[in-house]
């Protein structure tokens, strides 16, 4: 199993130089479709419970406080388990490594069909998210390897690719609903049923995944990024830093290249305030908008997943436009979160069903567009072979602090106090993120200056 997971070792013979372009590109789009394909995967499984979340309190008797308590299991498994399966992903294959996670989460996911159990489910929950803890490190990971800061000789540069491959869970929390519908049109209303359809759908896209992605682009022959595009990686005050492996401990390059580097903590800061923003309106929209909007419980589910879905084309335009800023990309963060905080004072305060529709489409862009790009601006912070960590590091932070927050703390008191003091927690953290990435927008120009400079 452990020599399953181990990096391919690069390929004995060196792809001829006029291949390679063409060689370049082919992987480039196989890779990018099975990081997204996969990651689609990951969203299937990791959104059923909060999608049927009603109906499973119905069913099951289960409370809000014990709703919240569940969702906020995910939160605390899945933040520690990124950190620890994000350094791992930076000493795995990473596609193999990302395909495995996907499978054993399924399998787990099956398992919640299979008991009404309050604490089964809540450590069902929690296991679950030890094994999703796989997925994002080694997509990202994946991304750097194969795409640079500009779209010399590549099918895109690397802004644009990461947007389109964070969207994947966008479109997974859409497919999720359609698994749900699904699932209800062959075997009827049943929550059994819908959580075994979900793990078949995603084994299913694991196994494909497996044949269709890669390993780092020298295990194909091809050069690495740095050398086919003139990529460089440089960090902290200047310092350029080459290589997609390294042999040093791994405390090492975590206090060298994590713990020391200010733009990290930084960028960590604005994203876990952005995931309690997420996780504050996205966990809660079928119970927020049943039992205050007075919508129908139909609706809204599939809001819930029209919420994610419509962000997609958003996030990857603001990607897109990072790029043609040449990677100074604080500056479209800061504008995101400042549209966000416009459409959660809108969508907190509006009455009328229609204008709440089109504000959560718009708002899902403002939301996944910054924190889409905070996912990257932390791999961009540190050396290649440090990118599964500082993803993993930036995870925990975002879980534990930011969905359990979202989830545990959100769900409480609104139960003792009403909405309105769940609502003031998200307004409170848009305000910290709007505060951090201006301090970013500030030390980021100084950086790509440098960047810059450097050629």
């Amino acid at each position: 199993m452990f020599g399953f997971l181990k990096p391919a070792p690069d390929a004995e013979q060196k792809i001829s130089e006029e291949k390679v372009p063409r060689l370049y590109k082919m992987w480039q789009t196989r890779v990018l479709i099975s990081t997204a394909f996969v990651y689609i995967g990951y969203y299937i499984i990791r959104l059923i419970f909060t999608v049927q979340q009603n109906d499973i309190s119905k069913a099951y008797g289960f409370s809000m406080g014990q709703i919240g308590t569940i969702l906020s299991m995910f939160g605390i498994g899945y933040g520690i388990s990124k950190l620890i399966m994000g350094t791992l992903a930076d000493r795995a294959n990473p596609n193999r490594y990302v395909a495995t996670g996907l499978i054993v989460s399924a399998i787990i996911n099956a398992l919640y069909g299979a008991t009404q159990s309050f604490g089964m489910i809540v450590f069902l929950m929690l296991l679950n998210s030890v094994m999703q803890g796989m997925g994002a490190a080694a997509c990202q990971r994946l991304v750097g390897l194969w795409f640079g800061r500009k779209a010399k000789g590549s099918i895109m540069a690397r802004g644009t690719a990461f947007s389109i491959w964070s969207s994947a869970h966008n479109a997974g929390a859409f497919m999720c609903v359609a698994v749900i519908n699904l699932s209800a049109f062959f075997f009827g209303a049943s929550l059994q049923w819908s959580f075994w359809t979900a793990s078949i759908v995603s084994i299913v896209i694991a196994i494909i995944v497996l044949f269709l992605g890669s390993d780092r682009p020298t295990t194909k022959g091809l050069p690495t990024i740095e050398e086919y595009s003139g990529d460089k990686v440089v960090i902290k005050d200047g310092e350029i830093v080459e290589g997609d492996v390294s042999n040093d401990n791994v405390f090492k390059i975590f206090f060298e290249y994590i713990v020391k580097n200010k733009l990290v903590w930084a960028v960590i800061l604005t994203s876990l305030s952005i995931y309690i923003v997420r996780y504050g309106i996205m966990s809660w929209i079928p119970n927020y908008l049943v039992n205050v909007k007075e919508f129908d419980n139909s609706t809204a589910k599939w809001l819930t997943g029209i919420f994610e879905l419509a962000a997609v084309p958003g996030v990857i335009i603001i990607g897109f436009i990072t790029d043609l800023l040449k990677g100074r990309r604080a500056i479209m963060v800061l504008v995101s979160l400042i549209a966000m905080l416009a459409c959660l004072i809108t969508y907190f305060a509006a009455t009328n069903h229609t204008l709440i529709i089109i504000v959560l489409l718009i708002m899902g862009t403002f939301i996944y567009a910054p924190a889409t790009i905070v996912g990257l601006m932390v791999n961009e912070a540190v050396p290649k072979f440090a990118n599964g960590m500082s993803t993993g590091t930036m995870g925990f932070c975002q879980y534990i602090i930011g969905e359990v927050t979202a989830t545990l703390v959100i769900g409480w008191l609104v139960q003792a106090y009403g909405w309105s003091a769940g609502n003031i927690i998200v307004y409170i953290f848009a305000g910290i993120a709007i505060l951090a990435s201006i301090y970013i927008l500030v030390h980021q120009n100084r950086l790509y200056k440098k960047i810059d400079d450097a050629g």
